[in-house]
This record gives C-alpha cells, structure tokens and sequence, in this order.
C-alpha cells in the first residue's frame, strides 16, 4: 500500500539542512500521489514511486536528489 508518510519521511531526510522549503516538499508529495492516483494501475512498485520523487528532486536540488538516490 502507499504510504504517504513513509515517502514524506524519506524525502525530508534528504532535504535536510538543504534551503528546501516544506511546503515544496509536501507540494512535491501531492504531486506524485495524484500522479499515481492517475495512473488507472492497481498496483505501482516502489521503485516508480522513488523514480517520480528522485525526478522532481533533481529539479529542486541537486544533494537532496542524491541523499535520496
């Protein structure tokens, strides 16, 4: 099952002491839950999940997309 805060949770970790905003990140958690909710699959493995946050990382910043990588 999807667990929100689990992605949340690891996505802070490696925004830590990194000038990343919380409300990007929890923008950046939505972002990838209404991508998975428009999917239309049943099932999503992990490792799409950890690609969508690893791409909108780098975008955001450079370590915390390594930190998570």
């Amino acid at each position: 099952t999807f667990d929100r805060e689990k992605l949340l949770r690891g996505i802070l970790r490696a925004c830590e002491k990194r000038p990343v905003s919380l409300e990007a990140i929890e923008k950046m958690v939505d972002e990838i839950e209404i991508r998975l909710q428009n999917s239309f699959e049943r099932e999503v493995p992990s490792t799409i999940i950890g690609e969508y946050a690893m791409e909108m990382l780098k975008n955001i910043d450079e370590v915390a997309y390594v930190r998570f990588a």
